[in-house]
């Protein structure tokens, strides 16, 4: 469903940005990319979206090239940013009738207000203004929105940073029952702890480079934390 290919990109500076990523997340599973600042998260969230073109390699979605069919590729992954850029005098529901309007639908009320069922959110909180939500209920309402476009296919841009541990525990949940529903999801994270419980696979990034993975199952015979912090202070070799 979502895939990466010997995926790479080299700036014009010279900077190897990503090298040779591969990694493939099928439907009803959860990847979590883990990396430090600067270890080609962003690079590979921009080529997945058709931001950027990639120096080498194929970015893909169900099966579409994302360089070669950038809108068909669109069509079938929604994103979710860290930080979405919702008005934040507008209640729940006109951001969210703003945004499906914006991406060329024409949601009803209750098209809007299944949604934030669905991403629960309280009835109470569907006519407050963004600025009333906290962290955990903007989070939730890019999710929402995400929805709003039917793609089979999630990436979420650091989806908990920020948020308390009551609110990352809610959307931890809601980010399950979406993996349920048969949804490929494609989370880019640095918090460990999540990571473990969240994800089928998991990948780590270091300097561009994809230093490891490991599957939920291999993971119950090691310590992610342990490797994790010796891949960043060098002490590893990539395998």
């Amino acid at each position: 469903m979502i895939e990466a290919t010997d995926l790479s990109k080299r700036y014009p500076s010279g900077m190897l940005a990503l090298d040779a990523l591969n990694l493939r997340v099928e439907a009803g599973e959860i990847y979590c990319l883990l990396g430090a600042k600067g270890a080609g998260k962003t690079t590979a969230v921009n080529l997945f979206l058709g931001f950027t073109e990639p120096t080498a390699g194929r970015a893909t979605i169900d099966g579409i090239d994302v360089a070669r069919e950038p809108l068909r590729a669109k069509e079938r992954i929604a994103y979710v940013a860290d930080t979405t850029a919702f008005y934040r005098r507008l209640t729940a529901l006109r951001n969210l009738d703003f945004f499906a309007r914006l991406g060329g639908r024409k949601p009803t009320r209750q098209d809007c207000e299944m949604a934030l069922r669905e991403v629960g959110l309280p009835e109470s909180a569907f006519d407050q203004r963004v600025s009333e939500l906290g962290p955990g209920g903007v989070r939730k309402l890019g999710i929402a929105a995400a929805l709003m476009k039917g793609a089979p296919a999630l990436l979420l841009d650091e989806p908990l940073s920020g948020l308390d541990p009551k609110a990352a525990a809610e959307l931890v949940e809601l980010i399950e029952e979406l993996r349920d529903q048969g949804r490929a999801l494609l989370i880019t994270m640095q918090d460990l702890f999540w990571a473990r419980q969240l994800a089928d696979r998991v990948g780590i990034l270091q300097e561009g480079r994809q230093v490891l993975t490991r599957t939920r199952e291999e993971l119950r015979y090691e310590n992610l934390e342990r490797l994790y912090l010796d891949y960043m202070r060098g002490g590893l070799r990539a395998r």
